[in-house]
């Protein structure tokens, strides 16, 4: 779902969508998922420029045609400019265990992440029964320092991916899926 009504997401309704998201499993219950909601227009067009910046220089060094990286950057600030609700959604680091040793950390952190992807799939499951639609989409995980500057955010805050919510303007059709036996091995 990328295209929405311009019309306004109530207060009420995001945060019945938040709280939802909160009851995801965590490990340790440590609930590490922190949730930036933007919905003024002048934050959301800071952000799209920022992050234009970051995937023009990227697709840049990938080679791609000059015309090319002009669309898709066109394409991704329109997207984050057009959509009613953003949230982006982070991993509050503090809420982690220190290791000594690096392989534990490296465990902690995955454990983190997957904890905070729970609560993103609450997110987008309760957004659908507010009767809105939503994206996910994970390009601030290619650059996180720069969604944390433009938001203004803690650095114990690591972006980990970013909603895009709203009325559907319309209902695409749903993507096929990779058949069960294809995906799956019983024991």
């Amino acid at each position: 779902m990328r295209r929405f009504k311009p019309d306004r997401v109530p207060d009420p309704v995001i945060e019945r969508i938040l709280t939802t998201a909160t009851y995801a499993p965590s490990a340790h219950n440590r609930q590490p998922w922190r949730f930036v909601v933007v919905t003024a227009s002048a934050v959301k067009s800071r952000l799209a420029a920022a992050m234009a910046k970051d995937f023009q220089h990227d697709l840049t060094q990938d080679g791609i045609d000059p015309a090319e990286i002009e669309r898709q950057v066109t394409r991704s600030k329109t997207r984050i400019q057009a959509a009613p609700v953003i949230i982006v959604l982070c991993m509050d680091t503090t809420e982690l265990d220190n290791y000594p040793d690096a392989k534990r950390q490296q465990a902690e952190h995955a454990m983190a992440m997957q904890s905070v992807a729970a609560a993103g799939l609450q997110l987008l499951l309760a957004t659908h029964a507010e009767g809105l639609g939503g994206v996910w989409v994970c390009s601030p995980l290619f650059t996180p320092e720069t969604v944390r500057k433009a938001l203004k955010l803690s650095e114990a805050w690591e972006p980990q991916g970013m909603f895009f919510l709203g009325y559907p303007h319309d209902i695409p059709e749903a993507r096929g899926r990779k058949p069960i036996q294809d995906i799956s091995h019983y024991l």
